[in-house]
């Protein structure tokens, strides 16, 4: 069996070396398991979809918004403005027009802030929420005890294939998406048919910042993450 990419297990970050422009990094001793090393093969045909000048100037175009997320002070470097507002200005970077909104009923009034926001910067804005067509959840196979609302209520299922069929078909220039559930995001992003990008995951316990129980993963609150599965 091949190594594998275990990027998250490096003892030092060999592709993002601190050394003049004019050097080139070297891997001499990065890891077995380090990709630079293992798949030069992918990463060659990978670089070569960069020919394509649209699909350049996007990733261009993405890299001076990740410079213009920081500035340079007294201080040493410090980071300026939020997510929201990065986004915006990405938007306003690629000449976006139409931003489409996909986001869980969960987070609608955040979805509405989002909307009013990016209205008042001049986008046209469409928005679709989870629960598009009320299709009842047994049309997936639920049984009447998974429903959340309990097994004699009617419980609209979760429809990440029409939401993100709806933004193709209203031919928005850019897709954002706020909140929706773990595997309903995986779908809508399958069927997105146009950039996208992630403004907020829904984490029902932290305030949606799922990192929060990653960092208190060795804390006695949240060290059952770290328990081994049982076999």
């Amino acid at each position: 069996m091949s190594e594998r990419s275990q990027c998250a297990r490096c003892p030092g970050i060999f592709c993002y070396p601190n050394i003049p422009a004019d050097q080139n990094p070297s891997f001499d001793e990065a890891p077995p398991s380090c990709p630079t090393r293992l798949k030069g093969d992918i990463i060659e045909k990978s670089l070569s979809r960069y020919n394509d000048e649209d699909i350049r100037e996007f990733a261009r175009l993405a890299s001076v918004q990740e410079f213009e997320c920081y500035e340079h002070t007294p201080d040493g470097i410090r980071t300026r403005i939020p997510r929201i507002e990065e986004t915006i200005q990405f938007a306003w970077k690629n000449g976006f027009k139409r931003l489409g909104i996909a986001f869980c009923s969960g987070l609608a009034n955040e979805a509405r802030l989002v909307a009013d926001i990016l209205e008042r910067k001049g986008f046209e804005v469409v928005s679709v929420c989870c629960k598009v067509g009320a299709v009842p959840k047994e049309r997936i196979g639920i049984k009447p005890e998974e429903k959340i609302s309990g097994p004699d209520l009617y419980e609209s299922m979760c429809n990440p294939i029409t939401q993100a069929e709806i933004l193709n078909e209203e031919e928005v220039d850019f897709a954002i998406l706020i909140g929706l559930c773990v595997g309903h995001d995986s779908l809508f992003i399958k069927y997105c048919q146009v950039p996208m990008t992630v403004l907020a995951v829904k984490d029902r316990v932290t305030g949606h910042n799922p990192l929060a129980a990653v960092y208190l993963s060795r804390s006695p609150y949240y060290r059952r993450l770290r328990r081994r599965a049982q076999a």
